[in-house]
C-alpha cells in the first residue's frame, strides 16, 4: 500500500509527551526507510539559543538520496520574533522536499507560527493533548495492548493512582510490567505488588475505597493522605455520604439512572454510586450521617483528629 503524501509542515502540539514522541518517531521511521536518514534528518532544540538563519539553510537544502529531508524543531512554545518570523515566512513558500515538524508543549492558536502551519492543509495539525483525568485508566487499558498484555479498568485505575496521569510514566510502567510478568494479564494485585506508589494520592481514591467497604484499601490510602487534611476530607465524605442516599433511595424506586441528573453531576461523575450503595443498609448510611455532627466537633475541639477521622472511617466500612 502506497503511503500518504508528505505535508511540508506539520505542527505536533499537545502536553501529551508520549503521544508527541510517537508523533515525531513515525516520521523519522518513514525517513528511515529510506536508508539515507543520518543525511537527511536535522534535529534541534530550539529552547536554546537557536540559530534561526543556519535552521531555514538547512530547511532548503535538498535531500541526499531520499524523496524527503526531515528537519525536527523542538521546543517551539515560546519562540522569540527573531526566531518565529523568518519561520512565519518560510511557510509561506517552504520547500516541496522538506518535511518541518514543529513540536510545542503549548502553541495559541492566534500566534503567526499556528496560522503559517495550520494553512499548509488539515492534516497540519496533529492534536497531542492529554486525555482527561477520568479518561486515563482506558487509555492505560489500550497502551496495554502494544506490548500484548491486557489490563482491566481496576488495574488501570490502581496504575494511574500509583504513577500519575503522565502518559510517558504509564508507557515506561506498563513495559516494565509486561517484560516482568509472563502471563497475558497484568492484574491489579500485580500493580499493587511491582509498581511503587509515586503520585500523590487524591482524595477521591479515599472516598471509593470507603464507598467500596474496602477496609484494607481505605487505610492505606487514608495513611498516604497530606497531613492536616482531616477536615477537607471529613466533608467530602460527608457529601459522599449525601450521595450514596441519594442513590440507595433512587435504587429502591428503580430509577437509579436519574441519579446524576438528581445530584446535578455528570454520569462519570456518579457511574459506580449505585453498586457501592447497595453494599450499605439505609439505616447505615443514615447512621452514618448522624454521626458525623460528633466527628465534626471531635476534628474542631481534639489535638488529634487525624485518629477521629481514622476511626470514624473504620466505624463506616465495618458492617453493623
Amino acid at each position: 500500500m502506497a503511503e500518504a503524501p508528505l505535508l511540508c509542515g506539520y505542527l505536533i502540539v499537545g502536553a501529551d509527551e508520549l503521544k508527541r514522541s510517537r508523533a515525531v518517531a513515525r516520521m523519522k521511521a518513514r525517513l528511515e526507510r529510506s536508508g539515507m536518514a543520518a543525511f537527511n534528518l536535522d534535529e534541534r532544540d530550539m529552547t536554546h539559543d537557536p540559530q534561526i538563519a543556519d535552521i531555514i539553510a538547512s530547511l532548503n537544502t535538498l535531500p541526499m538520496g531520499s524523496d524527503f529531508r526531515l528537519v525536527i524543531l523542538n521546543g517551539c512554545d515560546k519562540l522569540p520574533k527573531a526566531v518565529s518570523e523568518p519561520l512565519v515566512s518560510y511557510f509561506e513558500n517552504p520547500s516541496p522536499t522538506t518535511v518541518c515538524l514543529v513540536v510545542a508543549n503549548t502553541l495559541a492558536k492566534s500566534t503567526r507560527l499556528y496560522k503559517a502551519v495550520a494553512k499548509l492543509g488539515p492534516k497540519a495539525l496533529v492534536d497531542c493533548a492529554p486525555k482527561k483525568g477520568r479518561e486515563v485508566p482506558q487509555q492505560v487499558v489500550s497502551m496495554a495492548r502494544a506490548y500484548g498484555k491486557t489490563i482491566d479498568i481496576m488495574g488501570a485505575e490502581e496504575l494511574v493512582s500509583r504513577v500519575g496521569e503522565n502518559s510517558r510514566m504509564l508507557d515506561n510502567e506498563l513495559k516494565r510490567l509486561s517484560a516482568m510478568l509472563e502471563g497475558e494479564s497484568i492484574s491489579r494485585s500485580d500493580i499493587e505488588a511491582l509498581v511503587a506508589r509515586t503520585a500523590e494520592v487524591k482524595p477521591w481514591d479515599l472516598l471509593n475505597a470507603i464507598s467500596a467497604r474496602d477496609m484494607k484499601r481505605a487505610l492505606e490510602l487514608y495513611q498516604l493522605q497530606p497531613p492536616r487534611n482531616e477536615v477537607r476530607l471529613f466533608s467530602l465524605l460527608v457529601t459522599r455520604l449525601r450521595e450514596l442516599i441519594c442513590a440507595k433511595a433512587l435504587d429502591a424506586r428503580g430509577e437509579g439512572r436519574n441519579l446524576a441528573q438528581v445530584l446535578g453531576l455528570q454520569g462519570w461523575q456518579v457511574r459506580n454510586h449505585v453498586g457501592w450503595a447497595r453494599k450499605y443498609s439505609m439505616d447505615e448510611l443514615v447512621c452514618a450521617l448522624r454521626t458525623a455532627v460528633d466527628v465534626e466537633a471531635a476534628l474542631k475541639g481534639s489535638a488529634d483528629s487525624e485518629l477521629a477521622l481514622r476511626l470514624w472511617i473504620i466505624s463506616l466500612i465495618e458492617r453493623s
